[in-house]
Order: C-alpha cells, then sequence, then structure tokens
C-alpha cells in the first residue's frame, strides 16, 4: 500500500484528500500542517504538525515516514496578502517547493504540486497545458517560479492546475466564494461581485480524486484540473442564490477596477481538461451537481451539531 504524505492538511482541499483516503482510498495517510489538527477523527492515519518552510523539520518527518507520494497543497493563496507581503509569499509558495524537492531527490519520491490560472494573464482563456503563462500579481509569480523549478528537477514530478475551489469544511472560520455568497445572501447582506471576470470553478472533492489518481498512476508532467463549467464571478453567485432561493436584488454587479485591489486578477481563465480526463481518469461533477453536494453537507452539519 502506497504511502501518501499531505501538506497543508489543514486547509479545503487537504480536508477533502484526508477524508478520500479515509472513505475507502487504497493508501496510508501522513497527514501534516502548521498548529493542531483540525479535521474531525484522527483515527486512520497520522497527523504531524510540521512547517513547509521549516527544511529540517520537513527533511525529519519525511525520512520518518518514507512516503511513495508528496501532495503539496501548503500555499500562500490570498492573492493580496501576497502582494503586500511577498518574503511570507516566496517562503511559502516557492522556497517550500525547494525544499521539497531537494527532499524528494535523496529519496525515490513522486512529488505532486498545486498550482492555478492566475500563472495565466486572461486574456485568452479557457487554456491548455502548453499555453503560455504571464502572470499579472506576485501570487501568480510565485506559483509560475514553483512550476519552473519542478521541471528544472530530475525528481518524479506532476503539476495540478487549478480554479477558484469551493467545498465544505468542519472549519466555519474558512471560507470560500460559494458558502460567502451564500451566508452573505442568507443573512440579507448586500453584496458586490464582479461581472468582469470569468473561472471554471472546481469542487473540492473533484480536486482531491484528482490528487489521488495522479498518486494512483504516478503521474508526470502538467494537468489542467478544474470544473466544467465558465462563468463569470457573477453569474457564479447568481447561481449560488437562485440554487438556494436567496435574493437575487441584493447582488450588485461591479467592475473588478471599481475595487480598487492591490493585486491585478486575469479577465478571463478556464482550462481545458481534456488531459487529466484522458490519462488519469478526472471525472468533474458540474457546477449544479457541486451545489448539491455543498447542500447535503451542510445539511448534515447542522443536523449532527443540534
Amino acid at each position: 500500500m502506497k504511502t501518501i504524505l499531505v501538506t497543508g492538511s489543514n486547509g479545503l482541499l487537504g480536508q477533502k484528500i484526508t477524508a478520500a483516503i479515509l472513505s475507502g482510498k487504497q493508501f496510508n495517510l501522513i497527514a501534516t500542517a502548521k498548529g493542531i489538527n483540525r479535521f474531525i477523527g484522527a483515527e486512520g492515519y497520522n497527523y504531524v504538525e510540521m512547517d513547509i518552510t521549516n527544511a529540517d523539520q520537513v527533511r525529519q518527518v519525511i525520512a520518518k515516514f518514507k512516503p511513495d507520494t508528496i501532495i503539496h497543497t501548503a500555499a500562500l493563496t490570498n492573492v493580496d496578502k501576497c502582494q503586500a507581503d511577498q518574503e511570507l509569499a516566496w517562503q511559502l509558495n516557492v522556497a517550500s517547493v525547494k525544499i521539497l524537492i531537494n527532499i524528494c531527490e535523496q529519496y525515490p519520491i513522486q512529488l505532486i504540486h498545486l498550482s492555478t490560472d492566475f500563472i495565466f494573464d486572461g486574456a485568452n482563456g479557457p487554456y491548455d497545458e502548453l499555453a503560455a503563462a504571464n502572470p499579472l500579481s506576485y501570487y501568480g509569480k510565485t506559483k509560475l517560479e514553483a512550476e519552473e523549478l519542478l521541471k528544472k528537477s530530475t525528481i518524479k514530478w506532476a503539476i495540478l492546475r487549478t480554479i477558484l475551489v469551493y467545498g465544505v469544511i468542519s472549519d466555519k472560520n474558512r471560507s470560500n466564494i460559494v458558502l460567502w455568497a451564500k451566508n452573505a445572501l442568507s443573512q440579507g447582506e448586500p453584496i458586490k461581485v464582479v461581472s468582469d471576470q470569468w473561472r471554471m470553478p472546481t469542487l473540492a472533492e473533484d480536486l482531491a480524486n484528482c490528487c489521488l489518481l495522479a498518486a494512483e498512476k504516478e503521474a508526470h508532467g502538467v494537468f489542467n484540473v478544474s470544473g466544467k463549467d465558465m462563468m463569470s464571478v457573477a453569474e457564479l453567485v447568481y447561481r449560488v442564490a437562485e440554487f438556494w432561493k436567496l435574493d437575487t436584488r441584493l447582488i450588485q454587479e461591479v467592475s473588478s477596477a471599481s475595487l480598487n485591489q492591490s493585486a491585478a486578477r486575469p479577465v478571463r481563465t478556464g482550462f481545458n481538461i481534456q488531459k487529466a480526463i484522458n490519462e488519469l481518469g478526472y471525472q468533474p461533477h458540474s457546477f449544479l451537481q457541486g451545489l448539491q453536494l455543498v447542500s447535503e453537507q451542510l445539511a448534515a452539519q447542522n443536523e449532527s451539531s443540534k
């Protein structure tokens, strides 16, 4: 049975990978993150506190557990925070990858790295795996630099690029665009959403399953892994409102420029995901199916908290 070590296991994707393995995938799991374990239930796997920027600590953990595959989900993904604190962004998004590459060169470990549509400028989306990158933000630059490090390395690597991941975990402090829109509209709060950016939102369960398919198949190379439905961010929020029968009059469409964000965002990304479908067996849900799953999980959470 293969052993998989996951970095950033407290995050949305990290927790979904844990849940997928515990629900019957044939892997030994070593979950790692900074701080205490936030996944509900500690049976059936090992959890280890690990700071991905601490080379000695990372080396000790990997030497102890000798994983076959590392799935590197840990990153600083807040685009404006990356712009404001570039040293922190570099440490978390680039230096951590250098550390992992150095260790994976010593052991025969496959490294699966999560990347982003923000390596593109959004002028020609949707993109295939061979499209030329041109990041607009420091976040995008760090993620592209990490990709380049992997491509130049001698290790077994796979890069999974994704877009706007959404889903439900037990940690109520962690949000994403679907939960943010649902919660705000449910409370009658007016919200501003951009109408001039287009994305293909990705269900966290789909991305987690694709990470495990890449481990199973010992995938090598770049794979685009997102949902299959392209929509504007405003349309996404309208769909959320309509699904939960919330008041769409609370939604105000605005331009990206009006938000005065410190980091520029690409206008139209989106992916051609055919390679992941053909080579990995990736099968994403539709956005409507994703919302149905989110709704079921939220209902189950509410039931268990009674």
